[in-house]
């Protein structure tokens, strides 16, 4: 089966519109709103309705407040909601300088909070609800911390100051500058020493000298109004600047400048407001760089000493996990294998809200998570203020590679016991530990554990879990102490949270797959849910969407099922005798999660799913092996391996269609985009008999050109492991193509370049494939897709590509 004809010539040749409107004229297509088009599939998403966004309570827990895109418009206007009278109103321009802020930290006595709003900072009296603004700056003065409860620091630039409520007066803490030392004296050559032995003149200039370096220290020394000298950190950059609560340390981590940072490529916009093409740099290569290595300083400000931190204890630093790796590719490329002499890079994990630093309310003790520079091993350390060391507290080490996407959440739950999430079990779970004791686990079984909070008034952690199903995600609750978890929320769906002021009640974030995200309300110790927004639009609840089936397919090569949506038209007959075409849906990102009983983040995918369904396809959405949700040994199975376990997985779906949902087993197409379009590659090059078309949107083709932070944590880098790149990507296995194929990739997509399009499709033309693939350019679009048009033109072509090589 090859491509016979254009789309167009196609078209033309059906003599029909597709099914892409039902309604014979326009007066019918009025009258008739709940028939699905794909016009109204693909239009702006502002007719959806716009859910609610980045929710947070008012201080005073009355209220809350959440963020809402403007119709038409990127902006996102801010709302209150009173719970008292269910009163919705919106934020003025003017009181967005008076609002509550979503973020802030609270003094010790948690009557006064600290925050940033517009640029500046303010602090609110908590029993009063009067606020006081600290500063009104063009400067953005940085997140606020309390010293104490009289005074409140910030930082700017790469300096800490701080401001006494009580005064006024804003002192400079430290002030941290990148070069060498301008007094520090080198030490006098030869000649010099000359010049003073022979010339008084020259030795009392520098007795002079000497003399009024050592008043002016002693001067400063006598009297609390002097301000610190700077500290010199040499020609470095900074990664890490952490101040401690009370005002006494900081923890300092630099590069060196002259790491390389890869070597760039670039992206033409052909589409510009003067008509000549503008050339982007854009991001480097996978491998093309060594990620840098992080120094870590301990900067004492009542003493003024300076300590680095040492790494030599920490367990494997010095354990190349690649050894066999390196090994085997020296061999392979005819030379000699040599060890690295030196440790492996160490920096300062920052993808997370803290930035991978946590001191403790004292302030003498703070928590920092460090990873290699291979993701393979991730260290939980304590620094301790008075000895000036890092202590080991947790180690972790996976020989795939450490999840760096998630279950990274650490904090404190007092001054000397902390809490962290860990795969160490195959899956995320919360853990507590006593500095220099061994952890204990407070949650487990076969399910994962994210997001969790400290309660601030009591010792309870919060967390969310798919304990009732891998798809359903719930919050709960559990005793640092010990002890059984308890169910917050019991919503099914999916469910984010935020904690209460007082903490009694969490407002939720919920949705379900056919209900976008709402908030809801509830009580933390029993009580219903009661929801508070209602956004979705009546247009959209209009429509009679497919609800999927939940399904677990088994799985020929792993010890659990795939899980997956299944999609069946309306009439769905399990015994028709003309059986079903099917299409699956194959996800991007490889490490994300789709087969959750949520609202899926592909909405529009979603809504065609459903316009398939009236055409009468049935629908897979499948979770294949690398996807989030499903364990440590499910998200590794690809590594070194891309494209390979995910393809068994795919054929397992189709396999299972025809044995469970009457589908005809060569009638089976494909499609995804991002990684979903690099797996329709692999599926259509390496299993070329087990589908029988398939659409690649936005595609990696070869994944040498992707960048290094995701790719090299599962195929390392092409010159230490060149074998795993050459099995995982697609460009290799090209010569396999013999059915239908439609490449889709926007022009000026800075994820997946263009770049990875243009090399696939001359591979295919010096491969004569010019029967089996079209291609679709869009010129304006991103990675992700903006102009409701090129959304419709591009699943208009998936849709007729199904449509004449999917049906008899």
């Amino acid at each position: 089966m090859v491509i016979k004809q254009s789309v167009k010539s196609w078209l033309v040749a059906a003599g029909i519109a597709t099914g892409l409107a039902f309604a014979a004229s326009s007066e019918a297509k009025d009258a008739q709103t709940t028939v699905l088009t794909l016009e109204q599939v693909m239009a702006n998403p502002d007719w959806i309705g716009n859910a609610p966004e980045s929710p947070y309570w008012a201080d005073d827990g009355k209220a809350i407040y959440y963020r809402q895109k403007v119709k038409g418009f990127s902006e996102r206007q801010l709302w209150r909601l009173d719970l008292s009278n269910n009163k919705l109103t919106t934020v003025s321009d003017a009181e967005l300088f008076e609002v509550d802020s979503n973020r802030g930290t609270l003094s010790p006595n948690k009557k006064l909070k600290a925050y940033n709003l517009q640029g500046d900072l303010y602090v609110k009296y908590l029993d009063s609800g009067d606020v006081r603004q600290l500063t009104k700056t063009l400067a953005n003065e940085g997140t606020p911390q309390f010293i104490g409860n009289d005074k409140v620091a910030y930082r700017k630039g790469n300096s800490f100051y701080s401001i006494d409520l009580a005064t006024g007066l804003v002192t400079q803490i430290a002030d941290i500058r990148l070069k060498d030392d301008p007094a520090k004296e080198k030490e006098p050559g030869y000649l010099e020493k000359q010049q003073t032995r022979y010339f008084d003149y020259v030795r009392l200039k520098q007795e002079d000298r000497a003399h009024n370096k050592k008043r002016h220290k002693e001067i400063k020394a006598s009297s609390p109004r002097a301000v610190n000298d700077p500290w010199y950190l040499g020609k470095k950059e900074i990664h890490t600047l952490s101040l401690s609560p009370n005002g006494q340390f900081v923890v300092v981590g630099t590069y060196e400048k002259s790491d390389k940072k890869g070597r760039s490529d670039n992206m033409p916009r052909f589409v510009t407001e003067d008509g000549y093409v503008k050339n982007e740099t854009v991001r480097p290569l996978v491998g093309t760089y060594i990620p840098r290595h992080e120094t870590l300083y301990l900067l004492d400000l009542v003493s003024g000493e300076k300590t680095e931190l040492s790494y030599d204890d920490l367990p494997k630093l010095s354990d190349d996990p690649l050894a066999d790796i390196k090994r085997a590719t020296a061999k392979r490329n005819g030379e000699k294998y040599k060890a690295d002499k030196q440790p492996r890079g160490v920096a300062v994990f920052d993808w997370i809200a803290n930035r991978g630093i946590e001191w403790n309310a004292k302030g003498d003790k703070a928590m920092i998570m460090l990873y290699s520079d291979d993701n393979k091993d991730r260290w939980l350390v304590s620094l301790d203020t008075e000895g000036k060391e890092l202590n080991t507290e947790h180690h972790l080490r996976d020989m795939a590679w450490v999840n760096d996407w998630n279950f990274n959440d650490f904090g404190w739950v007092n001054n000397e016991t902390i809490f962290f999430t860990s795969e160490d079990t195959g899956y995320s779970h919360l853990h507590v530990k006593e500095l220099g004791r061994r952890p204990s686990a407070l949650t487990k079984g076969r399910y994962i554990v994210d997001s969790v909070t400290k309660d601030p008034n009591s010792n309870y952690l919060y967390y969310r879990a798919n304990k009732k199903h891998p798809g359903i995600y719930e919050v709960y609750r559990v005793d640092a102490d010990g002890g059984d978890s308890e169910a917050v929320t019991d919503l099914g769906g999916k469910n984010d949270y935020v904690l209460s002021p007082d903490s009694s009640k969490v407002l939720i974030t919920h949705s379900e797959a056919l209900s976008p995200p709402e908030l809801f309300v509830k009580p933390v110790a029993g009580g219903d849910a009661k929801q508070l927004t209602f956004t979705a639009s009546e247009k959209f609840k209009s429509f009679n969407w497919s609800k999927p089936e939940y399904v677990e397919i088994p799985s020929r090569e792993a010890d659990q099922p795939i899980y997956a949506r299944l999609y069946k038209p309306e009439n769905f007959d399990a015994e028709k005798a003309e059986k079903y075409p099917a299409v699956i849906f194959i996800h991007g990102a490889g490490y994300l999660q789709n087969a959750h009983q949520g609202w899926s983040n592909y909405f529009r995918e979603f809504m065609f799913h459903t316009f398939l369904n009236q055409q009468g396809y049935v629908v897979l959405d499948i979770d294949y092996r690398g996807s989030a949700g499903y364990g440590r040994d499910w998200r590794t199975a690809i590594y070194r391996k891309m494209g390979t376990p995910e393809v068994v997985d795919l054929i397992d779906g189709a396999n299972w269609m025809e044995a469970n949902a009457n589908v005809d087993r060569q009638n089976v197409g494909i499609y995804g985009g991002s990684y979903g379009g690099f797996l329709t590659f692999m599926g259509l090059f390496t299993a070329p008999d087990e589908f029988a078309a398939g659409a690649a949107l936005r595609p990696v083709t070869d994944w040498v050109h992707y960048n290094h932070p995701y790719t090299s944590n599962i195929l390392n880098t092409p010159e230490v492991d060149p074998v795993a790149y050459e099995r995982s990507s697609p460009i290799e296995f090209a010569e396999g193509l013999n059915k239908p194929l439609l490449i889709a990739h926007g022009m000026v997509d800075d994820n997946v370049f263009f770049k990875d399009t243009v090399r696939l499709v001359q591979r295919l033309i010096e491969l004569e494939k010019t029967e089996y693939f079209e291609t679709a350019i869009y010129p304006i679009e991103p990675h992700g897709f903006k102009e409701p048009s090129s959304w419709l033109d591009e699943y208009k072509r998936i849709y007729y590509l199904f449509e004449e090589h999917l049906k008899d």
